[in-house]
């Protein structure tokens, strides 16, 4: 399995520092926000790619300092740069969420190497748990402005819809583009008319069809990521075709 690398390393080998300000907020799923910023000029990245964040006006630190690494939500040609958090007691994800419009917002980057795989006419398969759903949704806007019909399957498991950060988006998305299928799985959802439970083997046979065939893009919490990994792994999938993002919460 190919994980995303993204850490710093020294001074010399680290991405651009830029100063932003915040656009707006939004809630996409119960306890999930939404920020958007102002695309730095300048500032380019890949569909998957994350960035580091400071926020210069952070007057109370946690254990875990005064940084936090975000999957960039969306697309390199949107006019906005967006990323999305679970919400948490953290001070960080405090100041987040009480941040006003105009604030401004240190960004570092880009960073990561989970990005689209160049053989077009190669399977692509999003394997999602959570918020681990955002650096997918930058690829999937990427992938429907400039590949629309690349066969495209997202895999997307959460306890419930209100839960699921962008569904709307994604249901809308996959009606209009034929490259896209979305499979939604609730885990806890007694009214669901869709999939039901975690994403099986079974499931993903179902709808793609030769598990061996496709490459296989995984992202969501930690034990999520080490399940599905083995899924595929013990499914015949070759670990250069799993390549994986873990988001292990801050």
């Amino acid at each position: 399995m190919k994980l995303t690398k993204w850490r710093r390393g020294s001074f010399l080998k680290r991405g651009l520092s830029y100063t932003t300000s915040l656009i707006g907020k939004e809630d996409v799923a119960r306890g999930t926000l939404a920020v958007h910023l102002k695309k730095p000029e300048g500032f380019a990245f890949n569909a998957g790619q994350a960035v580091y964040v400071t926020l210069p006006s952070l007057e109370e630190e946690d254990g875990k300092g005064r940084v936090r690494t975000f999957s960039i939500a969306s697309a390199p040609d949107d006019t906005d740069l967006a990323i999305a958090t679970r919400l948490t007691d953290s001070a960080f994800k405090r100041s987040l969420a009480s941040l006003p419009a105009g604030s401004a917002i240190e960004i570092e980057g880009p960073y990561g190497d989970l990005t689209l795989h160049d053989e077009t006419a190669r399977r692509v398969v999003f394997l999602a748990g959570g918020i681990g759903i955002t650096p997918f949704r930058s690829m999937i806007r990427d992938a429907v402005r400039h590949a629309p019909t690349r066969d495209t399957y997202l895999f997307y498991s959460n306890r419930n819809p209100a839960d699921a950060a962008f569904l709307s988006e994604f249901e809308q998305a996959s009606a209009n583009n034929p490259g896209l299928k979305l499979v939604a799985t609730m885990t806890d959802a007694p009214d669901w008319q869709g999939d039901r439970g975690f994403i099986t083997r079974e499931m993903i046979e179902r709808y793609v069809g030769d598990i061996t065939s496709p490459v296989f893009y995984l992202a969501g919490p930690s034990a999520m990521v080490a399940a599905m990994a083995t899924l595929l792994t013990k499914a015949g999938v070759g670990p250069e075709n799993i390549r994986a993002e873990e988001f292990t919460g801050y």
